[in-house]
């Protein structure tokens, strides 16, 4: 099991973003998608790793309510993908270990890692997707 390779339980099927795209565009593709980070890309190579926790931050609606939503929107079209994002994320191979990516994400502050093979995002896998594994292979 700890030596399996990551591959085995990425989502292969990866939505990203790209650099140039609007910030409300990237929380669209979250919402719709039910996910947490999305790749940035530029001219196909992963340039960052935008979190919801990223977007989070720049929003007022969540303190204030719904009334500072035009705060949010302002903000939004003042600031790009590339001044909100992580710029040059850790990423692995497929072929890294379900241990490895384990002690990865337990020792750092994020909680996805993009999956890359010949500077193409393949993949993605997040803490989420480990718990999930992790109890699959559990007899409760």
């Amino acid at each position: 099991m700890k030596n399996e390779p990551i591959s085995t339980l990425m989502s292969q099927h990866v939505v990203t973003v790209d650099i140039h795209e609007h910030i409300e565009k990237a929380q669209t593709l979250m919402q719709m998608h039910k996910i947490r980070h999305l790749p940035v890309l530029h001219k196909g190579k992963l340039v960052g790793i935008l979190s919801l926790t990223d977007l989070m931050r720049l929003s007022f609606s969540d303190n204030f309510g719904d009334m500072e939503s035009d705060a949010d929107v302002a903000i939004f079209e003042m600031l790009g993908i590339r001044h909100v994002m992580k710029s040059k994320p850790e990423t692995i191979s497929p072929t890294h270990t379900v241990r490895e990516v384990a002690e990865i994400l337990s020792h750092r502050e994020f909680h996805a890692l993009p999956v890359v093979e010949n500077d193409v995002v393949v993949g993605m896998v997040t803490t989420t997707d480990l718990i999930r594994y992790f109890l699959s292979k559990m007899d409760i």
